[in-house]
């Protein structure tokens, strides 16, 4: 096989396990604050109903957290099997932040067995802070991992730059310029993502006439959450373009299409990009200065600023992504503002089948805004594996049979992600067939609520 397929292939299986994974990691930040806010209501406001949700939504974390458990391990071996030279010259650089990963994930799990093990054997307000550090745990992997992908794009805090890696500096690896907009804009990724998710589900249950208060609670309160980040998510994402322009500026080129540096640059929505320009799209002229500078006459820096072999390929795949993250952000936040005008003027969520079909597909749509994002990190990250310092092709590994393992990894995944589906939708059957009068709270009289049916 050679170094080009190999390549191939292994990038192929690493975006392959991360689009997979990085579904499941964002479910497992975020999902835990969603049954804390639920659980809080209840106790606050003696809501039987809002304390049902709060154990339902605990079963279904564990179940995603075991699945995330399994394809995250996988991406962990990932790293050292697929990019030895990489983890080999680096793995001193970044150790720290997956040995502060582990342990974030552990807590996590460890938590996690604690609040669902407690219903029933805790007091109500007790239980309730023991799923805090779940909530904790997840924020603080979430931040670890993510301060890698940083400094893997602006690379600081080791010498020397070339050949072997003698000093460190972790406060500086850890706190690199990029972590500033990557790591709240992931986590504000993974809260809105999962708030739509959520809220997609229920949103399908009352269109088919479950009009119960379970399903109108299951919507609004993660709705809720969703369409508060969506904004500050937007606010986080223009900061961290214009982060990426000054500071990795051929990526931001790629982006853009911008293929010749410039002033009064043409921002183009959607569109071919080719070496002559882009082709088709929608064009604003100066517009693309005016978002990096606040000025059409910023200059932007173009693909021509350094050689071929320096610049991210698949370029209209990577603009296209960025056009349609960019896209549905501003469609969800559209959404958003149906349903604060809709709380404003009925303290309630719009009735209407069409909100309800929106808030429907509202969960896909930022599946894919998420797999988008990703595309943007990385592919606008080529060549290198690490920004100017180090090529994807110099990491990647010289073992024959990747193409194998990757096929053994998709159909593993594929099982995987058939075995999630099935087990959450066996548990929806579950609960609604239990029927309203199964309350389901574990707290008892002296709670305020009713009795555990069973």
């Amino acid at each position: 096989m050679t170094l080009a397929s190999t390549l191939i292939a292994a990038r192929s299986q690493m975006a392959f396990t991360l689009g997979f994974h990085i579904i499941l990691a964002s479910l497992g930040v975020a999902l835990p604050a969603l049954m804390l806010i639920a659980n809080y209501r209840g106790l606050r406001h003696d809501d039987a109903d809002a304390l049902r949700l709060a154990q339902r939504w605990s079963k279904a974390v564990a179940v995603t957290f075991a699945v995330g458990a399994v394809t995250g391990t996988v991406l962990s071996f990932e790293f050292g099997l697929l990019w030895p030279a990489f983890t080999g010259r680096f793995g001193q650089v970044f150790g720290l932040l997956f040995a502060i990963e582990g342990i974030c994930f552990f807590l996590e799990a460890i938590f996690i067995a604690i609040y669902i093990f407690g219903w029933k054997r805790l007091s109500p307000w007790a239980h309730f802070w023991t799923g805090v550090p779940v909530v904790i745990a997840g924020l603080g992997g979430a931040f670890s991992v993510v301060a890698v992908n940083s400094w893997m794009n602006q690379p600081q805090g080791y010498s020397p730059t070339s050949g072997t890696v003698t000093s460190v500096e972790p406060l500086k690896v850890i706190f690199n310029p990029a972590v500033r907009y990557e790591v709240p804009h992931m986590i504000l990724a993974a809260y809105l993502v999962t708030g739509f998710i959520v809220a997609s589900i229920y949103a399908v249950g009352l269109l088919r006439g479950r009009r119960d208060r379970i399903h109108r609670l299951g919507l609004l309160i993660p709705l809720t959450v969703a369409c508060i980040a969506t904004p500050i998510q937007f606010a986080v994402g223009d900061s961290a373009a214009r982060a990426i322009a000054a500071h990795q500026p051929i990526k931001f080129a790629g982006m853009e299409c911008v293929d010749k540096t410039s002033t009064h640059v043409t921002e183009y929505i959607y569109g071919r990009c080719t070496s002559s320009g882009v082709r088709g799209g929608i064009g604003i002229p100066g517009f693309d200065s005016f978002l990096v500078g606040w000025s059409t006459s910023t200059k932007v820096t173009g693909l021509d600023a350094v050689p071929s072999d320096d610049r991210p390929p698949a370029n209209t795949m990577l603009h296209w992504a960025f056009d349609t993250m960019i896209g549905i952000c501003t469609l969800l936040i559209g959404l958003a503002l149906w349903l604060g005008v809709g709380w404003w003027r009925k303290r309630d969520f719009p009735q209407t089948r069409w909100f309800l079909r929106a808030t429907a597909v509202s969960g896909v749509a930022a599946v894919v805004a998420l797999e988008c994002g990703w595309i943007v990190t990385e592919v606008g990250r080529q060549p290198w594996i690490v920004y100017n310092v180090m090529r994807t092709s110099d990491a990647v590994t010289h073992a024959n049979g990747v193409w194998v393992t990757f096929g053994l990894v998709l159909a593993i995944y594929v099982a995987l992600g058939a075995a999630l589906i099935i087990t959450l939708r066996a548990m929806s059957e579950r609960w609604r067939s239990a029927g309203e009068q199964d309350v389901e709270v574990p707290y008892g009289p002296e709670a305020g609520l009713p009795e555990v049916s069973g």
